[in-house]
């Protein structure tokens, strides 16, 4: 083998206590004396969980990848960290997405690999992953779990997250049945896999690929396709072939790979979570980015014709051509940059054909023109605010109306559907409390129901204002991210029923229509909220993390740190 010394013989080239030490523990697991010959050594980064539906999958490719590993002469070992199941914890995946990139930077760190492949898929595993991966900055490639089969329920495509909004307001309507609710639960979701609308997961497989973070196709083959097995065989071959070329996550992304994510994110109709993961990446990967670099991508078309901005799913934008496709067409606007293959990015999309125009729009003839994240400012959002065009009424867009606010996520779901509620289709709702500090952990609560009796009316949008987030899968007119949050003294936390909020989403605007002087007496009889958590992670969590135009990492985790460890544990 080379003769190069790698990291991974600190651990496992020493003969001495520590080596014998290091190697013979290993060994019981049936290695031989050659696996330890300097050969690069591989760790699988896995967030496979039974309470992650998304990632229950991870095993099968992570077997494939380990046969990819052996074949370039490698030695892959698998290692668990934090698993991140969206549909399934409270108060919010969203709360632990920093304890798992913890968990990803410290074991990358703490033991002698060489390379590490990232499997994630669930919304937060994977720029959690990233995250962590980048603040020690090994040789790092992605294989994302893939989306789910198409769902199917009375003959018709159904698509995760977007139809349960769907169906659910149908049912508070009195428009479709209880038994036919609970039906069309079993036929959403019919594999292994995460959401196939372009929910944030999807999302972020895309803007991963738009990054090269992962080989070609990545993005979109389903979870059960034999292909995905395939892909993760070839992605264990190459991460020991960027072993050997010494590339390094800093060696593949710079801010032109951010870019272009923001311009993909636009294309392909992507989720705003996609905006404060990138900011944390990026803090990971000390790339000056921010709210102002998101506005690259308001003028870019929106491409593709999925769910939520459009009916298809994902399995559907694969057999198009997938995100080789969205590269094609962005084409000039994409920025030279590197990628995992060692070469530029548009080498991710030679030879790419679309086989479905319906699905993936030509650039000159969009599904909707000008569909990118708007990033929104005013004195209600003096540090920012995003909002999805693609996703919203045409005719909310610019809206002037009172505000009905809801001073906590509990007050808002004992009140939603009151017939007495001073609401009309005008009316802007706020929520306060939805922030990183407030929640914690800044949910997907943005997306507030319709109040039940506008429901009835045949309403199905409204203005709707918070510091929260919305799942990927989720549409409307939405407001969200509002920076400071209200629970961090935002001017957000001084709003009171029958303000006037004005929205001007082209003009990037939000304000406010009240007097300095009466939002000075307002702040001067503001009470403190008490936090929800005194103790454990949640306490660091809230004393530590940032706000939401920063990427809601904790302060201290922010860059990299790529020194070796030298001590010994014995």
């Amino acid at each position: 083998m080379t003769e190069k010394k790698r990291r991974s013989q600190n651990w496992y080239g020493k003969l001495d206590k520590d080596g014998f030490i290091h190697r013979s523990w290993m060994k019981n697991q049936g290695f031989p004396d050659h696996a330890f010959d300097g050969r690069p050594i591989i760790g699988i980064c896995n967030t496979w969980s039974e309470l992650t539906p998304c990632n229950s999958g991870l095993r099968v490719l992570a077997e494939a990848v380990k046969r990819g590993v052996w074949e370039a002469g490698g030695f892959p070992v698998e290692f668990p960290v934090m698993s991140l199941g969206e549909t399934q914890m409270k108060p919010t995946a969203m709360l632990f997405r920093n304890l798992l990139a913890m968990d990803v930077e410290e074991s990358i760190r703490a033991y002698g690999i060489d390379g590490v492949v990232l499997l994630g898929g669930c919304d937060k595993t994977t720029p959690g992953q990233l995250m962590g991966a980048a603040s020690v900055d090994l040789p790092t490639i992605v294989v994302s779990s893939g989306p789910m089969l198409n769902g199917k329920w009375q003959g018709r495509d159904i698509g995760s997250g977007t139809d349960v909004w769907r169906f659910s307001e149908d049912v508070r309507a009195g428009d479709m049945t209880l038994s036919d609710f609970m039906a069309a639960e079993s036929g959403m979701s019919r594999s292994a896999g995460v959401c196939m609308t372009m929910g944030t997961a999807s999302t972020m497989a895309s803007l991963v690929e738009a990054m090269g973070m992962c080989l070609p196709t990545n993005a979109a083959l389903p979870a059960v396709d034999a292909r995905r097995t395939a892909l993760a065989h070839l992605t264990g071959k190459r991460i020991v072939e960027m072993v050997d070329e010494d590339l390094t996550m800093s060696k593949v992304v710079t801010k032109a790979n951010f870019e272009n994510a923001i311009l993909a994110n636009a294309a392909v109709g992507g989720s705003t979570n996609a905006v404060v993961h990138l900011l944390a990446m990026a803090g990971r990967m000390e790339i000056d980015l921010s709210l102002e670099d998101f506005e690259i991508g308001g003028e870019i078309p929106l491409l593709v014709n999925c769910m939520p901005s459009g009916k298809y799913l994902m399995e559907d934008f694969c057999y198009a051509g997938g995100m080789p496709v969205v590269l094609k067409e962005l084409g000039a606007h994409i920025r030279p940059a590197n990628t995992v293959l060692g070469k530029d990015i548009s080498a991710f999309s030679e030879g790419a054909e679309c086989f479905n125009r319906d699905v993936i729009y030509a650039y000159d003839t969009p599904l909707k023109p000008a569909a990118g994240l708007r990033v929104l400012r005013g004195n209600l959002a003096p540090d920012g605010a995003i909002i999805k065009p693609s996703a919203a009424s045409d005719h909310l867009l610019a809206h002037e109306g009172v505000a009905h606010v809801f001073e906590t996520i509990e007050d808002m779901k004992a009140t939603i559907d009151d017939p007495d509620l001073p609401v009309d289709a005008n009316t802007m709702l706020v929520l306060k409390g939805a922030g990183p500090k407030g929640y914690p952990g800044m949910p997907e609560v943005g997306n507030m129901p319709i109040p039940g009796k506008l429901v009835k009316e045949g309403v199905r949008d409204m203005v709707r204002i918070s510091d929260g987030r919305m799942s990927g899968t989720a549409f409307g007119t939405v407001v969200l991210h509002v920076s400071p949050e209200s629970t961090a003294g935002g001017n957000l936390a001084l709003v009171q029923t029958g303000d006037r909020i004005r929205l001007d989403a082209k003009a990037g605007a939000l304000e406010l229509l009240v007097d300095d002087a009466i939002l000075a007496e307002r702040r001067a009889a503001r009470v403190e909220p008490a936090p929800h958590y005194t103790r454990g992670y949640a306490k660091l969590y809230i004393d530590h993390v940032l706000q939401a135009h920063q990427g809601a990492d904790l302060d201290f985790l922010v860059g990299r740190d790529t020194r070796l460890v030298t001590r010994e544990s014995h």
